[in-house]
C-alpha cells in the first residue's frame, strides 16, 4: 500500500548500492524488520549526514515500496551511542546483537520485547564499552534474553526430555534444554555454574549479569546457539569468536 509512515528504527547493517545510495536492514519498534534505502546518503553534502550507518536508533519516516525495500525520506537521530563507537571491543558487542537480530528475527511482526533490548543492550554498551556487558558473558547474556523473546528460551527448570529435577549435568540442543543421565543422548556436558548462570540471567536485568568463568560461559554461549539451531533454524558464529573479533 502507497504512503508514507513513521516507525522508530535500529539500524542493524548497511551495504553500499548504486554511486550515492545506502540499503539498510533495520529492526523497528512497530514493524519487525524492514528494508530501507537511502537515496542520495553517500553524497558530501546530503541531507541524512553521518546518522544513517550501523547502531543508530532513529525516528523514521519512510515512503512504502512495493517490493521489499521502502525509501528513508526523513531521519533524526534518537541516539547515536558515539561512546560505543570509539572503542573495538563496544562495536563487536554492538555487532553481534544487532547480528543476532538480523539473523533470528527475520519477519515483519514487531516483537517490542527484542527492540527494547537491543536499545538497552546498545545503551549498556555505551555507558562502559570496556566493561563487561560488552565482554562474552554480557554478549551471551544478550543472546540468551533474545531467545527468550523471539519464543525459543531453552528449558532450564527440569529434564527437558522426562522433566526429571535432578542430576540435570547435560545440555541437549535437539531437546531444548537441560537434561538429567538417562535422557543424555546427543548432549554435551553442563555445569551446575553455566545453569545457575543461565538461571539468573534470564531472571536478573542485563546491567547485573552475574560474574562467571570463561569455560561456563562457554557452555552457555553453546547451549543458546544450538537451541537455536534445532528449534529456530538459525546458527549464530559463537560468542567468544566475536567477542575475539
Amino acid at each position: 500500500m502507497a504512503g508514507t509512515f513513521k516507525t522508530e528504527a535500529v539500524v542493524l547493517r548497511t551495504i553500499r548500492y548504486s554511486e550515492a545510495d545506502r540499503i539498510l536492514h533495520l529492526y523497528s519498534r512497530e514493524h519487525g524488520r524492514l528494508g530501507a534505502i537511502a537515496k542520495g546518503v553517500r553524497k558530501p553534502k546530503s541531507r541524512f549526514g553521518g546518522r544513517l550507518e550501523p547502531f543508530f536508533r532513529l525516528a523514521l519516516v519512510l515512503h512504502r515500496g512495493r517490493g521489499d525495500l521502502h525509501t528513508v525520506t526523513a531521519a533524526e537521530t534518537v541516539d547515536g551511542y558515539a561512546d560505543l563507537r570509539s572503542s573495538a571491543r563496544g562495536i563487536r558487542a554492538a555487532g553481534d546483537a544487532c547480528g543476532s537480530i538480523l539473523r533470528l528475527l527475520d519477519g515483519s511482526e514487531a516483537n517490542q520485547p527484542a527492540y527494547n533490548l537491543l536499545c538497552r543492550y546498545l545503551a549498556l554498551v555505551d555507558e562502559d564499552p570496556a566493561g563487561p556487558i560488552a565482554g562474552l558473558a554480557g554478549m551471551v547474556t544478550f543472546r540468551l534474553k533474545l531467545a527468550l523473546a523471539a519464543g525459543f528460551a531453552p528449558e532450564l527448570s527440569g529434564c527437558s526430555r522426562c522433566g526429571a529435577s535432578d542430576h540435570l549435568t547435560a545440555f541437549s540442543g535437539a531437546a531444548g534444554g537441560v537434561v538429567c543421565p538417562t535422557c543424555e543422548a546427543n548432549s554435551f556436558p553442563f555445569s551446575g555454574e553455566a545453569h545457575e548462570f543461565m538461571v539468573t540471567a534470564l531472571g536478573s536485568p542485563m546491567s547485573e549479569s552475574p560474574e562467571i568463568s570463561t569455560a561456563a560461559v562457554r557452555m552457555a554461549g553453546r547451549a543458546i546457539g544450538e537451541t537455536l539451531e534445532h528449534h529456530a533454524h538459525v546458527r549464530l558464529p559463537r560468542p567468544e569468536e566475536a567477542a575475539a573479533a
